[in-house]
C-alpha cells in the first residue's frame, strides 16, 4: 500500500510537466499536421520509446515503452512502463487513459494520468505497417519516436525523422532512450 501511495503523484507530475513545458514557449507554434488516419486496432499494443525530447519527468528512465488498448467505453488505456537508471532496476508502470478527440482521423488524443490534468497526444507520422510512429504534444515541442521493436534500423529511423521534418517539426532536440537488445 505504501508503494502505491508513493507512486500516485508521479503520473500527475508527468502530465503537469508536459503541460508546463508545452506552455513555456515564447510564442505559440502553429500545430503541425497529423497523419490522415490512425486505425486504433492496429495502433493498439506495445510501442518502445526509441527517442524523445528529454524533459525532467523522463530523466534517467530506460527500457521505456507505452502500451495502448481499446476499452469498451471507447477510450484507450495508456500505460507507460520504465526502469529507473538501469536495465536491472525494478520495472514501474504509470497507468493512464487516452480519449480520441478527433474521430475523423483518430490522430489527436487527450491523455490523462491523473484527473483533471490531461495532455494532447498527436500522431505526426506513422509507418503504413504500424512498425514505427512519431508522436508529440500539440505543437510538437515534445516528441517521441516509437517502434514495435526495442531497436529501430538507422535508415528507418532517419525516414521517420524526415517525415516530421517535412511538416516543420524540429528533430534536433531528440535524444535516444536506452533500450536493451531485442
Amino acid at each position: 500500500m505504501v508503494e502505491i501511495m508513493r507512486l500516485r503523484p508521479v503520473p500527475a507530475l508527468l502530465t503537469l510537466g508536459a503541460l508546463l513545458v508545452a506552455g513555456c514557449t515564447s510564442a505559440p507554434r502553429p500545430a503541425p499536421a497529423t497523419v490522415a488516419h490512425v486505425d486504433l486496432e492496429r495502433y493498439s499494443g506495445r510501442w518502445y520509446v526509441i527517442s524523445h525530447v528529454p524533459y525532467f519527468l523522463e530523466k534517467g528512465k530506460v527500457a521505456t515503452y507505452d502500451a495502448y488498448a481499446r476499452r469498451p467505453d471507447g477510450k484507450l488505456t495508456n500505460d507507460f512502463t520504465f526502469r529507473k537508471g538501469s536495465f536491472d532496476a525494478r520495472e514501474n508502470t504509470w497507468h493512464g487513459t487516452a480519449e480520441v478527440v478527433d474521430p475523423t482521423t483518430n490522430a489527436t488524443w487527450k491523455v490523462r494520468f491523473i484527473w483533471p490534468l490531461s495532455a494532447t497526444y498527436k500522431v505526426f507520422a506513422l509507418d503504413p505497417d504500424y512498425r514505427w510512429a512519431v508522436v508529440g504534444n500539440g505543437d510538437a515541442s515534445l516528441l517521441w519516436v516509437l517502434a514495435r521493436e526495442r531497436q529501430l534500423d538507422p535508415a528507418v529511423y532517419e525516414r521517420a525523422l524526415a517525415e516530421v521534418r517535412a511538416k516543420g517539426i524540429a528533430t534536433d532536440p531528440l535524444a535516444r532512450v536506452p533500450q536493451p537488445a531485442n
